[in-house]
């Protein structure tokens, strides 16, 4: 990842306008040369890797959650759950009650950072400056890119596609080739 110092830089050292009296000096902004900066934050990240893995989740009230037992939240919950009233940072219990139905997941973050990985590996071939701040959450600064917008958000869900396709032909594999163990067993 193509952090510096941990963060994005936006501006050259000295170029920035200078401050003071109670805020920015509008006449110096000149200085700052424009930025383009595209804020990506991927909605319901948890349930869309686990409907990757288990596509007969798509369409159904679940979340990726801890249990009421356990003194559990919810963590995500997919497009059909939030129908429901479910929601991100909602308890268990809650959720249960508003969505008896409901398919809870048990959090499995170590997955979700691997995929994670590669979502932030796809979005270095459009930038090398991406700002990661969560799991599911990037700045990526694409000054001087001459593409519209809608070309470059075209150009990521094309990849994302794709990868999608691949990784959901070797889960349809692998699972094919689990079954066919578990029946020589």
């Amino acid at each position: 990842m193509a952090l510096i110092g941990g963060r994005v830089k936006f501006a050259q050292p000295g170029r920035l306008p200078p401050c003071g009296g109670g805020g920015l000096d509008r006449s110096k902004t000149d200085l700052v040369p424009p930025r383009t900066v595209l804020h990506l934050d991927l909605d319901a990240f948890f349930c869309s890797v686990e409907e990757l893995l288990d596509p007969a989740l798509k369409g159904t009230a679940f979340a990726v959650g801890w249990p009421a037992a356990e003194r559990g939240v919810i963590s995500t919950a997919s497009y059909a759950a939030r129908t429901f009233g479910v929601r991100s940072a909602l308890p268990t219990a809650r959720a249960m009650k508003l969505c008896p139905h409901l398919n809870l997941i048990k959090p499995r973050h170590r997955l979700y950072a691997d995929y994670s990985h590669t979502v932030m590996a796809l979005l270095e071939n459009e930038t090398p400056l991406i700002e990661q701040i969560s799991i599911d959450e990037a700045f990526l600064d694409l000054t001087g890119d001459t593409r519209p917008g809608g070309e470059v958000a075209a150009a990521l869900q094309a990849r994302h596609a794709a990868l999608d396709a691949a990784r959901a032909e070797v889960a349809r594999l692998y699972a094919r080739w689990a079954e066919l163990e578990s029946k020589q067993a």
